[in-house]
């Protein structure tokens, strides 16, 4: 376990920079930029953050508002991955609190560089600054690159929430755009001459809806009509829709996206129309694949700051949403970490982006700041706790 005067450099360090911090939140919050257009929020944070002694590197992956913060004392040691969201959401602004998600990246990492200055620990942090986590999924175009992983040996971030905690199911997730090409006709005089694509369409719901009973209840299936024709005296020649499937781990999605492409395969065959199917060209974002060792690690941390939360049983019942953070958990040994910030309004909602910048989020965010720097350092400090934390990801999750 990490020293005292290694939790009180982490508290004296957070501290400190509360005032900052809560500027560059309240900043990004009263801002909101969508995925991949997030220039005002880049800039803010790369300049902050190279100002104070990390050297930064923009545009990476390919990506023009990624970037990486990173600084070692050029010892050798652990290397620690924060990771920091600052897209928002269309209409509603920051109701994920990606504002908080952003300084809570710059927290740790600052928290971690001091201790690494003070040569109270050796080795590097890095902070990985990740877009579009609500569109394009910027982690994936981490791991697929090799980013993270030429970086750090295991990464970790916060999120805030409703009610806190590690273990709930944040679910694997791919979209699929469908596509039916048939052949016009007048839809009075001549019906028999077409091939509607539209109830190539329909069917393919259907089939979706009659499917259910037969799939896993954690699944998710849910899609929208894109395209349905232009005027009813025609038989529409073209259809579309798009769809979310999702699944509690990867490989149960694997098998789900075939069941769904059968479903309009099918439609196809039946109506006479070609189909077309494409799959999202960001990649699949995967389940979170939570590091038990880290986990339960933040946790007692937090517990000592008062902070209480349900039973890992009763966490494991929740199904979530998904986060591209899934995709890093499976290439390193990583944290998802939720945490409560005084609201009952669900993320997603104007009431929980109101929420996002009060004074009460942004001392809870600093709380929970804290206990994840302290969990980074206990990793550094403790070896028996990496090689647990390390063998638990070798195991690989249950599928």
């Amino acid at each position: 376990m990490a020293s005292k005067e290694i939790k009180q450099v982490i508290d004296d360090t957070i501290n400190s920079y509360s005032d900052k911090l809560r500027d560059i939140s309240l900043e990004i919050h009263d801002h909101p930029e969508l995925g991949n257009k997030e220039y005002k929020a880049f800039k803010l944070l790369t300049d902050f953050l190279e100002e104070e002694g990390f050297t930064v590197d923009r545009g990476v992956v390919g990506l023009e508002t990624a970037f990486t913060a990173e600084y070692t004392n050029g010892k050798t040691g652990r290397r620690v991955g924060f990771c920091s969201e600052y897209d928002a959401l269309p209409g509603v602004g920051h109701a994920c609190g990606h504002n908080l998600i952003a300084i809570s990246g710059v927290a740790c990492a600052l928290a971690m560089k001091e201790l690494l200055e003070q040569g109270l620990l050796s080795g590097s942090v890095v902070l990985f600054g990740t877009p579009a986590e609500e569109s394009s999924n910027a982690k994936v175009k981490f791991v697929e690159t090799g980013k993270i992983q030429q970086l750090a040996d295991f990464a970790m971030m916060l999120h805030p929430l409703t009610t806190g905690g590690c273990f709930f199911n944040y679910l694997a997730l791919d979209s699929v755009l469908i596509e039916y090409f048939g052949r016009q006709s007048h839809a009075g005089a001549s019906p028999w001459d077409g091939i509607n694509a539209v109830d190539a369409l329909m069917q393919g719901f259907d089939n979706v809806g009659m499917m259910r009973q037969q799939t896993l209840s954690t699944n998710r299936i849910h899609g929208i009509i894109k395209n349905g024709g232009q005027s009813p005296n025609v038989i529409p020649n073209y259809a579309s829709a798009y769809f979310y499937a999702r699944s509690v781990t990867r490989a149960q999605l694997k098998q789900l996206k075939v069941q769904l492409e059968n479903c309009f395969k099918a439609a196809a065959l039946a109506s006479g129309c070609e189909i077309k199917l494409s799959w999202s060209p960001f990649g699949q974002v995967d389940d979170v694949f939570t590091n038990e060792e880290f986990a339960l690690n933040w946790m007692k941390h937090m517990n000592a700051e008062g902070v209480t939360f349900s039973t890992r049983q009763e966490e494991e019942s929740v199904t979530s949403g998904s986060t591209d953070m899934g995709n890093v958990t499976y290439a390193l040994p990583g944290i998802h970490a939720g945490y409560a910030i005084g609201t009952t309004a669900a993320n997603h909602t104007v009431e929980f982006t109101t929420a996002a910048a009060t004074l009460e989020a942004h001392e809870k965010t600093l709380q929970a700041c804290r206990c994840l720097a302290l969990t980074a350092a206990d990793v550094f400090e403790d070896d028996d706790l990496f090689d647990r934390a390390t063998a638990y990801f070798k195991k690989g999750k249950s599928q």
